[in-house]
């Protein structure tokens, strides 16, 4: 496989949740933080029979990447029945932190790491609102918020 950046590669929102709900092993990893999922909202994977796995890349405020975050991933992976060479994409806000966690996964020894590059908000509009142009909420997928 041919790898871009360290990891699978880059895929719209879209694109992922029509691999999520057309591959049976393929999950989603929320790496965006506690306050992002509980006042922003997280993808509800409910209408296709699966659950997002929530793990913080980063917590806020941080100095950098969570120490424990690849072996949390594998161990809720692996309680998921989720080998190695299951799909995985990776979301954020705006596409960074999930690329840098699907690079990490794919250093860690899994195969098929994608990022969704317009995250779950997208990037700034011109009236420097998110979630309006691109990513999982511009695109109209199921998402809740608490």
């Amino acid at each position: 496989m041919h790898f871009v950046g360290g990891y699978a590669g880059n895929v719209e929102a879209l694109e992922a949740f029509n691999e999520l709900s057309n591959t049976q092993d393929a999950t989603l990893v929320d790496v965006r933080t506690q306050a992002e999922w509980a006042f922003v909202g997280v993808p509800d994977l409910r209408p296709i029979g699966k659950e997002a796995i929530l793990a913080e890349w980063q917590s806020f405020p941080s100095s950098g990447p969570n120490p424990e975050f690849v072996a949390k991933v594998s161990d809720l992976l692996v309680k998921k029945g989720l080998d190695q060479s299951a799909p995985i994409y990776f979301l954020c806000r705006s596409g960074a932190r999930s690329q840098a966690a699907a690079t990490a996964l794919t250093e860690a020894g899994y195969t098929r790491c994608f990022n969704i590059s317009d995250g779950f908000e997208g990037p700034l509009d011109a009236d420097s609102h998110r979630g309006t142009s691109s990513g999982w909420k511009a695109a109209g997928l199921p998402w809740i918020q608490n």
